[in-house]
């Protein structure tokens, strides 16, 4: 059974920092690209950052640059986000997911809530 669990979201104020785990179970980790996801209210789902599955490529969207890493473990079969710096239009739910190099299965995480507030 294919599973991504997002973990590591809360309530935080702006200029802080959270760091999100995504543990994945089910399928071979180490061969997917990995992405973190986020959707605000009212708005579309956005690509956030990409890691490939060596872990030696990654890119960002122009709004993470700089304020965020993505990572991951393949012996652990987790990718984490860590994010720094945050920004009240940080505030969103933000998925993991999962693509095969060859790009036929996706799978996603549930989601788990960033809210940056004072």
């Amino acid at each position: 059974q294919v599973q991504l669990v997002e973990s590591g979201g809360g309530l935080v104020q702006p200029g802080g920092s959270l760091r999100l785990p995504c543990a994945a179970s089910g399928f071979t980790f180490s061969n997917y690209i990995m992405k973190w996801f986020r959707q605000a209210p009212g708005k579309e789902r956005e690509l956030v950052a990409t890691i490939m599955p060596s872990g030696g490529s990654t890119a960002y969207a122009y709004s993470a640059k700089g304020r965020f890493t993505i990572s991951r473990d393949n012996a652990k079969n987790t990718v984490y986000l860590q994010m720094n710096s945050l920004k009240a239009e940080d505030t969103a739910v933000y998925y993991c997911h999962a693509r095969s190099s060859g790009g036929n299965w996706v799978y996603w995480g549930q989601g788990t809530q960033v809210t940056v507030s004072s």
